[in-house]
């Protein structure tokens, strides 16, 4: 299964007691992967400025499995809209984790941010619609991009990662 770390603020520590940011993202394309980028920089910037102990683990939405979403403390997920939904990839992780996760996960910290070329908010209403099922806490509105991203949305991208790093770290003191 694939493992990727963003950035662990303490590399000796094991990892337990530490708060744990996943990102579940399905970035296809080259303005994807960029705003993923930006996402996760707000996150490690906020968890250093706010000196938390913070692992912040990124998952293709198709990797990303039950024990990923139970181990987590917040989540930040990221998708292309296709045809005015959220990607396929997206809509596999929810129907793979919801259940399992239902209870156990309510209340937790959740950013969103959606790419799109010309429609993107039938996609970002779809995933606000599951996650209102899950019990999961908005911490701001989603950030919607239409095109290449501008420097405004990379910058509204690492407040993203940033104001849901405070989330994490803020419900697991």
């Amino acid at each position: 299964r694939p493992v990727t770390i963003w950035r662990t603020l303490d590399p000796d520590a094991p990892g337990l007691g530490m708060a744990r940011l996943l990102v579940i993202h399905h970035t296809p394309s080259p303005d994807t992967h960029a705003m993923l980028h930006s996402v996760c920089d707000g996150a490690t910037a906020a968890g250093d400025e706010l000196e938390g102990d913070l692992e912040v683990v990124l998952r293709p939405a198709l990797a990303a499995v039950v024990p990923d979403v139970l181990d987590a403390d917040g989540y930040l997920l990221g998708t292309p809209a296709n045809f005015g939904y959220m990607s396929g990839a997206l809509k596999h992780f929810f129907d793979t984790v919801y259940y399992p996760c239902l209870d156990a996960t309510r209340g937790r910290p959740w950013g969103l941010w959606v790419h799109g070329n010309n429609e993107v908010d039938g996609a970002a209403l779809a995933v606000e619609r599951i996650v209102t099922g899950l019990g999961w806490s908005a911490v701001r509105p989603p950030v919607l991009v239409v095109g290449s991203p501008t420097v405004d949305a990379s910058e509204r991208l690492w407040e993203l990662g940033a104001v849901t790093t405070a989330a994490v770290l803020e419900s697991c003191s």
